[in-house]
Protein backbone atom coordinates (compact mmCIF):
# COMPACT_ATOMS: atom_id res chain seq x y z
CA UNK A 1 0.00 0.00 0.00
CA UNK A 2 1.14 3.29 -1.03
CA UNK A 3 2.15 5.66 2.30
CA UNK A 4 -0.50 8.22 2.97
CA UNK A 5 2.66 11.30 2.09
CA UNK A 6 2.58 9.80 -1.21
CA UNK A 7 -0.49 11.98 -2.09
CA UNK A 8 1.07 15.44 -1.51
CA UNK A 9 4.83 15.14 -1.53
CA UNK A 10 8.04 15.49 0.27
CA UNK A 11 9.51 19.22 1.29
CA UNK A 12 12.12 20.26 3.33
CA UNK A 13 11.69 23.00 6.18
CA UNK A 14 14.81 25.50 7.00
CA UNK A 15 14.19 27.57 10.14
CA UNK A 16 16.88 30.87 10.22
CA UNK A 17 15.56 31.71 13.69
CA UNK A 18 17.33 35.69 13.86
CA UNK A 19 15.58 38.99 12.54
CA UNK A 20 16.93 42.70 12.83
CA UNK A 21 14.30 43.11 14.92
CA UNK A 22 10.93 41.49 16.23
CA UNK A 23 7.93 42.77 15.03
CA UNK A 24 5.04 43.28 17.94
CA UNK A 25 2.07 41.00 16.36
CA UNK A 26 4.93 37.93 15.85
CA UNK A 27 4.88 34.90 17.58
CA UNK A 28 7.37 33.10 15.43
CA UNK A 29 10.27 31.22 16.92
CA UNK A 30 12.50 34.47 15.92
CA UNK A 31 15.49 36.18 18.06
CA UNK A 32 17.09 39.62 17.47
CA UNK A 33 20.40 38.02 17.12
CA UNK A 34 24.24 39.54 16.87
CA UNK A 35 27.14 38.15 15.16
CA UNK A 36 26.99 34.83 13.81
CA UNK A 37 29.09 31.90 13.31
CA UNK A 38 27.53 31.00 9.70
CA UNK A 39 29.96 27.69 9.30
CA UNK A 40 28.73 26.58 12.38
CA UNK A 41 24.73 26.73 11.53
CA UNK A 42 25.93 24.90 8.21
CA UNK A 43 27.47 22.04 9.81
CA UNK A 44 24.71 21.66 12.20
CA UNK A 45 21.68 22.06 9.25
CA UNK A 46 24.27 19.57 7.80
CA UNK A 47 24.27 17.02 10.77
CA UNK A 48 20.61 17.10 10.67
CA UNK A 49 20.26 16.79 6.70
CA UNK A 50 22.27 13.19 7.43
CA UNK A 51 20.71 12.32 10.36
CA UNK A 52 17.06 12.22 8.27
CA UNK A 53 18.24 10.66 5.29
CA UNK A 54 19.20 7.63 7.66
CA UNK A 55 15.42 7.71 8.55
CA UNK A 56 13.61 9.39 5.15
CA UNK A 57 15.73 6.36 2.61
CA UNK A 58 15.64 7.07 -0.86
CA UNK A 59 12.77 9.93 -1.70
CA UNK A 60 11.56 11.94 -4.23
CA UNK A 61 12.14 15.60 -2.70
CA UNK A 62 9.48 18.02 -4.36
CA UNK A 63 10.10 21.43 -2.24
CA UNK A 64 12.76 23.67 0.17
CA UNK A 65 11.80 26.19 1.88
CA UNK A 66 14.16 28.68 3.96
CA UNK A 67 11.66 30.40 6.69
CA UNK A 68 12.51 32.68 9.50
CA UNK A 69 12.76 34.71 11.42
CA UNK A 70 15.10 35.92 8.52
CA UNK A 71 16.03 33.86 6.02
CA UNK A 72 17.34 36.98 3.66
CA UNK A 73 19.83 37.55 6.58
CA UNK A 74 21.48 34.75 6.26
CA UNK A 75 24.50 33.98 4.38
CA UNK A 76 24.00 33.60 0.14
CA UNK A 77 27.15 30.80 0.69
CA UNK A 78 25.48 29.03 3.36
CA UNK A 79 22.12 28.98 1.61
CA UNK A 80 23.95 27.48 -1.54
CA UNK A 81 25.92 24.66 0.71
CA UNK A 82 22.44 23.23 1.97
CA UNK A 83 20.83 23.53 -1.20
CA UNK A 84 23.71 21.73 -2.93
CA UNK A 85 23.88 18.67 0.31
CA UNK A 86 20.21 18.62 -0.07
CA UNK A 87 20.30 17.54 -4.13
CA UNK A 88 23.48 15.05 -3.00
CA UNK A 89 20.89 13.56 -0.30
CA UNK A 90 17.56 13.25 -1.83
CA UNK A 91 16.53 12.78 -5.61
CA UNK A 92 14.64 15.87 -6.59
CA UNK A 93 11.69 16.51 -9.24
CA UNK A 94 12.78 18.84 -12.04
CA UNK A 95 10.87 21.76 -10.99
CA UNK A 96 12.15 21.58 -7.50
CA UNK A 97 10.79 24.79 -5.51
CA UNK A 98 13.31 26.56 -3.50
CA UNK A 99 11.88 29.95 -1.40
CA UNK A 100 13.46 32.18 0.76
CA UNK A 101 11.41 34.12 2.70
CA UNK A 102 13.10 37.48 2.54
CA UNK A 103 12.23 41.57 4.14
CA UNK A 104 12.23 44.58 2.31
CA UNK A 105 15.73 46.44 3.54
CA UNK A 106 17.82 47.56 0.79
CA UNK A 107 20.49 45.56 2.23
CA UNK A 108 18.36 41.78 2.08
CA UNK A 109 17.64 43.21 -1.89
CA UNK A 110 21.12 43.73 -2.71
CA UNK A 111 21.37 39.97 -2.11
CA UNK A 112 18.82 39.01 -4.25
CA UNK A 113 20.88 37.60 -7.34
CA UNK A 114 23.34 36.25 -4.72
CA UNK A 115 20.07 33.79 -3.23
CA UNK A 116 19.71 33.05 -7.18
CA UNK A 117 22.63 32.11 -8.33
CA UNK A 118 22.87 30.16 -4.78
CA UNK A 119 20.11 27.72 -6.22
CA UNK A 120 16.62 29.78 -4.72
CA UNK A 121 13.98 29.96 -7.31
CA UNK A 122 11.29 31.05 -5.28
CA UNK A 123 11.43 34.72 -3.39
CA UNK A 124 8.56 35.53 -0.78
CA UNK A 125 8.34 38.86 0.29
CA UNK A 126 7.03 40.56 3.78
CA UNK A 127 5.90 43.69 2.84
CA UNK A 128 3.15 43.64 4.96
CA UNK A 129 1.97 47.01 4.30
CA UNK A 130 2.19 49.84 1.36
CA UNK A 131 1.48 52.76 3.69
CA UNK A 132 4.24 54.09 5.61
CA UNK A 133 2.10 54.74 8.52
CA UNK A 134 0.82 51.20 8.83
CA UNK A 135 4.54 50.28 9.13
CA UNK A 136 5.42 51.98 11.25
CA UNK A 137 2.38 50.57 13.96
CA UNK A 138 3.07 47.26 12.79
CA UNK A 139 6.71 47.62 14.05
CA UNK A 140 8.60 47.47 10.58
CA UNK A 141 11.71 48.71 9.56
CA UNK A 142 11.03 49.13 6.11
CA UNK A 143 9.32 51.99 4.48
CA UNK A 144 6.60 51.85 1.91
CA UNK A 145 9.01 52.96 -1.01
CA UNK A 146 11.77 50.12 -0.01
CA UNK A 147 8.72 47.69 -0.26
CA UNK A 148 8.15 48.26 -3.47
CA UNK A 149 11.92 48.41 -4.82
CA UNK A 150 12.57 44.91 -3.18
CA UNK A 151 9.43 43.86 -5.33
CA UNK A 152 10.84 45.28 -8.47
CA UNK A 153 13.96 44.16 -8.18
CA UNK A 154 12.73 40.35 -7.06
CA UNK A 155 10.78 40.39 -9.97
CA UNK A 156 13.66 41.12 -12.21
CA UNK A 157 16.10 37.98 -10.77
CA UNK A 158 13.09 35.39 -9.90
CA UNK A 159 10.52 34.04 -12.01
CA UNK A 160 8.88 33.41 -9.04
CA UNK A 161 7.86 36.41 -6.02
CA UNK A 162 5.12 36.43 -3.74
CA UNK A 163 4.19 39.59 -1.74
CA UNK A 164 3.09 39.21 1.87
CA UNK A 165 0.32 41.68 3.40
CA UNK A 166 -1.46 42.07 6.47
CA UNK A 167 -4.97 43.88 6.13
CA UNK A 168 -7.80 44.15 8.91
CA UNK A 169 -5.06 46.91 10.95
CA UNK A 170 -5.56 49.42 13.50
CA UNK A 171 -7.84 52.37 12.20
CA UNK A 172 -7.68 50.93 8.54
CA UNK A 173 -10.99 51.57 6.61
CA UNK A 174 -12.34 49.53 3.85
CA UNK A 175 -11.77 51.82 1.19
CA UNK A 176 -7.98 52.37 2.57
CA UNK A 177 -7.50 48.28 1.98
CA UNK A 178 -9.25 48.35 -1.04
CA UNK A 179 -6.59 51.35 -2.43
CA UNK A 180 -3.79 49.45 -0.90
CA UNK A 181 -4.57 45.89 -2.34
CA UNK A 182 -4.95 47.64 -5.73
CA UNK A 183 -1.69 49.23 -5.57
CA UNK A 184 -0.25 45.61 -4.56
CA UNK A 185 -1.62 43.80 -7.61
CA UNK A 186 -0.43 46.87 -9.72
CA UNK A 187 3.14 45.84 -8.27
CA UNK A 188 2.32 42.06 -10.85
CA UNK A 189 3.02 39.53 -8.18
CA UNK A 190 2.00 36.53 -9.12
CA UNK A 191 1.04 35.11 -5.76
CA UNK A 192 -0.22 37.41 -2.68
CA UNK A 193 -0.31 36.25 0.83
CA UNK A 194 -2.78 38.28 2.54
CA UNK A 195 -3.70 37.47 6.55
CA UNK A 196 -6.25 39.45 8.55
CA UNK A 197 -3.97 40.83 11.52
CA UNK A 198 -4.22 38.43 14.75
CA UNK A 199 -3.62 39.23 17.87
CA UNK A 200 -1.50 36.12 19.00
CA UNK A 201 -0.70 35.35 22.64
CA UNK A 202 2.95 36.38 23.99
CA UNK A 203 3.37 38.61 21.47
CA UNK A 204 4.07 42.31 22.75
CA UNK A 205 0.46 43.31 20.54
CA UNK A 206 -0.80 40.61 23.28
CA UNK A 207 0.20 42.30 25.74
CA UNK A 208 -1.06 45.78 24.39
CA UNK A 209 -4.00 44.58 24.05
CA UNK A 210 -4.63 42.97 27.41
CA UNK A 211 -3.72 46.69 28.74
CA UNK A 212 -6.54 48.44 26.56
CA UNK A 213 -3.46 50.28 24.52
CA UNK A 214 -4.14 48.60 21.56
CA UNK A 215 -6.67 50.98 19.97
CA UNK A 216 -8.89 51.30 16.61
CA UNK A 217 -8.56 47.38 15.60
CA UNK A 218 -11.57 46.21 13.54
CA UNK A 219 -14.96 45.16 14.40
CA UNK A 220 -16.48 41.66 12.84
CA UNK A 221 -18.52 43.57 10.30
CA UNK A 222 -15.04 45.74 9.27
CA UNK A 223 -12.93 43.25 8.74
CA UNK A 224 -15.78 40.89 6.72
CA UNK A 225 -16.04 43.95 4.31
CA UNK A 226 -12.07 43.79 3.83
CA UNK A 227 -12.39 40.43 3.65
CA UNK A 228 -15.29 40.55 0.60
CA UNK A 229 -13.08 43.41 -0.87
CA UNK A 230 -10.01 40.71 -0.97
CA UNK A 231 -11.88 38.14 -2.79
CA UNK A 232 -13.87 40.53 -5.50
CA UNK A 233 -10.10 42.28 -6.24
CA UNK A 234 -8.22 39.25 -6.23
CA UNK A 235 -10.61 37.10 -8.10
CA UNK A 236 -10.85 40.10 -10.82
CA UNK A 237 -7.26 40.13 -11.32
CA UNK A 238 -6.80 36.65 -12.10
CA UNK A 239 -5.17 35.65 -8.21
CA UNK A 240 -8.17 33.62 -7.22
CA UNK A 241 -7.90 31.89 -3.46
CA UNK A 242 -6.30 28.43 -3.65
CA UNK A 243 -5.88 28.69 0.23
CA UNK A 244 -7.82 30.82 2.77
CA UNK A 245 -5.16 33.59 3.13
CA UNK A 246 -3.20 32.77 -0.53
CA UNK A 247 -4.09 33.89 -3.95
CA UNK A 248 -2.22 32.91 -7.14
CA UNK A 249 -2.56 32.81 -10.90
CA UNK A 250 -2.97 29.27 -12.06
CA UNK A 251 0.59 27.64 -11.96
CA UNK A 252 2.13 30.28 -9.36
CA UNK A 253 0.60 28.53 -6.06
CA UNK A 254 3.23 27.70 -3.44
CA UNK A 255 4.07 23.82 -4.01
CA UNK A 256 5.88 23.55 -0.75
CA UNK A 257 2.77 25.34 1.57
CA UNK A 258 0.85 22.55 -0.63
CA UNK A 259 2.64 19.95 1.13
CA UNK A 260 1.58 20.83 4.23
CA UNK A 261 -2.05 21.62 3.50
CA UNK A 262 -2.31 18.25 1.16
CA UNK A 263 -0.84 16.53 4.48
CA UNK A 264 2.65 15.26 2.54
CA UNK A 265 5.82 14.88 4.56
CA UNK A 266 7.95 17.82 5.31
CA UNK A 267 11.48 17.65 7.32
CA UNK A 268 11.69 20.68 9.93
CA UNK A 269 15.21 21.76 10.31
CA UNK A 270 16.63 24.51 12.79
CA UNK A 271 15.39 26.03 15.93
CA UNK A 272 11.82 25.56 16.75
CA UNK A 273 10.99 24.19 13.16
CA UNK A 274 7.68 21.51 13.28
CA UNK A 275 7.89 18.75 11.36
CA UNK A 276 5.83 15.42 9.58
CA UNK A 277 7.79 12.16 8.99
CA UNK A 278 6.97 8.84 8.18
CA UNK A 279 9.31 6.40 8.80
CA UNK A 280 9.41 2.87 10.34
CA UNK A 281 5.83 2.44 9.52
CA UNK A 282 4.55 5.43 11.46
CA UNK A 283 3.82 8.79 10.75
CA UNK A 284 5.30 11.43 13.58
CA UNK A 285 5.01 15.04 14.67
CA UNK A 286 8.38 16.48 15.40
CA UNK A 287 9.34 19.39 17.14
CA UNK A 288 12.66 20.85 17.44
CA UNK A 289 14.78 22.48 20.45
CA UNK A 290 13.34 26.37 20.67
CA UNK A 291 16.45 28.38 21.64
CA UNK A 292 19.09 28.39 18.74
CA UNK A 293 22.06 28.12 21.15
CA UNK A 294 20.31 24.95 22.62
CA UNK A 295 19.58 23.17 19.05
CA UNK A 296 23.52 24.14 18.20
CA UNK A 297 24.83 22.52 21.40
CA UNK A 298 22.25 19.31 20.89
CA UNK A 299 23.22 18.64 17.30
CA UNK A 300 26.70 19.69 17.94
CA UNK A 301 26.97 16.98 20.71
CA UNK A 302 25.55 14.14 18.51
CA UNK A 303 22.19 14.49 19.78
CA UNK A 304 19.12 15.04 17.48
CA UNK A 305 17.97 18.53 17.12
CA UNK A 306 14.29 17.45 17.70
CA UNK A 307 12.69 18.38 21.20
CA UNK A 308 9.49 16.12 21.02
CA UNK A 309 8.53 13.06 18.88
CA UNK A 310 5.18 12.30 18.81
CA UNK A 311 3.58 9.09 16.81
CA UNK A 312 0.34 10.05 15.57
CA UNK A 313 -2.51 8.00 15.67
CA UNK A 314 -4.82 7.25 12.73
CA UNK A 315 -7.58 9.34 13.62
CA UNK A 316 -5.26 12.27 14.72
CA UNK A 317 -3.98 11.65 11.10
CA UNK A 318 -7.28 12.16 9.79
CA UNK A 319 -8.05 14.92 11.73
CA UNK A 320 -5.06 17.48 10.58
CA UNK A 321 -5.95 15.86 7.15
CA UNK A 322 -9.29 17.02 7.06
CA UNK A 323 -8.38 20.61 9.03
CA UNK A 324 -5.79 21.44 6.32
CA UNK A 325 -7.23 20.67 3.27
CA UNK A 326 -10.44 22.38 3.92
CA UNK A 327 -8.38 25.28 3.79
CA UNK A 328 -7.93 24.83 -0.14
CA UNK A 329 -10.11 25.76 -2.49
CA UNK A 330 -10.17 22.01 -4.26
CA UNK A 331 -10.71 20.30 -0.88
CA UNK A 332 -10.60 16.90 1.05
CA UNK A 333 -10.67 14.02 -0.68
CA UNK A 334 -12.98 11.18 1.04
CA UNK A 335 -11.33 8.32 0.27
CA UNK A 336 -8.46 9.02 1.53
CA UNK A 337 -9.78 10.31 4.55
CA UNK A 338 -11.72 7.38 5.14
CA UNK A 339 -8.49 5.27 4.25
CA UNK A 340 -6.92 7.16 7.31
CA UNK A 341 -9.88 6.68 9.95
CA UNK A 342 -13.37 6.56 8.43
CA UNK A 343 -14.96 7.71 11.54
CA UNK A 344 -13.47 11.09 11.50
CA UNK A 345 -16.52 13.20 10.78
CA UNK A 346 -19.60 13.67 11.89
CA UNK A 347 -22.22 12.66 8.84
CA UNK A 348 -25.32 14.74 10.48
CA UNK A 349 -22.89 17.95 10.28
CA UNK A 350 -21.93 17.38 7.29
CA UNK A 351 -25.22 17.23 5.72
CA UNK A 352 -26.25 20.20 7.73
CA UNK A 353 -23.37 22.21 6.35
CA UNK A 354 -23.95 21.67 3.10
CA UNK A 355 -27.97 22.42 3.65
CA UNK A 356 -26.32 25.17 5.09
CA UNK A 357 -24.11 26.51 2.02
CA UNK A 358 -21.49 25.99 3.99
CA UNK A 359 -19.42 23.13 2.26
CA UNK A 360 -20.01 22.01 -1.97
CA UNK A 361 -19.55 18.28 -2.75
CA UNK A 362 -18.71 16.68 -5.42
CA UNK A 363 -18.63 12.95 -5.89
CA UNK A 364 -15.66 11.98 -2.87
CA UNK A 365 -14.33 15.50 -2.62
CA UNK A 366 -15.78 18.28 0.33
CA UNK A 367 -14.49 21.62 0.05
CA UNK A 368 -15.97 25.02 2.01
CA UNK A 369 -17.93 27.56 -0.30
CA UNK A 370 -17.65 31.29 -0.08
CA UNK A 371 -19.99 31.74 2.84
CA UNK A 372 -17.83 28.81 4.71
CA UNK A 373 -14.41 29.90 4.08
CA UNK A 374 -14.48 33.07 6.54
CA UNK A 375 -16.29 30.78 9.19
CA UNK A 376 -13.95 27.79 8.47
CA UNK A 377 -13.04 27.00 12.03
CA UNK A 378 -16.34 26.55 12.86
CA UNK A 379 -17.32 24.59 10.24
CA UNK A 380 -14.02 22.01 11.15
CA UNK A 381 -15.46 21.94 14.46
CA UNK A 382 -18.96 21.06 13.55
CA UNK A 383 -17.77 17.70 11.82
CA UNK A 384 -14.95 16.70 14.10
CA UNK A 385 -17.78 17.39 16.70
Amino acid sequence: MVPDWQNAGFGIYIHWPFCQAKCPYCDFNSYVGGQVDFQRWQDAYLAEIARYREETGPRVLNTIFFGGGTPSLMSPDLVAGLISRIRETWQSVNNLEVTLEANPTSVEAAKFRAFHEAGVNRISIGVQSLRDRHLRALGRMHTANEGRIALETAQKIFDRVSCDLIYARQNQTEQEWREELQDALALGTRHLSLYQLTIEDGTVFADRFKRGRLKGLPDDDIAADQWDVTQELCDAAGLPAYEVSNHAAPGEESAHNLIYWRYGDYLGLGPGAHGRLTANGKRWATVAVRRPDAWLEAVESGETGEEDRVDLPKNEQAEEYLMMSLRLSDGCDLKRLANLHDKTINPGALAEMQDAGMLWRQADRIGCTSDGRPVLNAVTRALLA
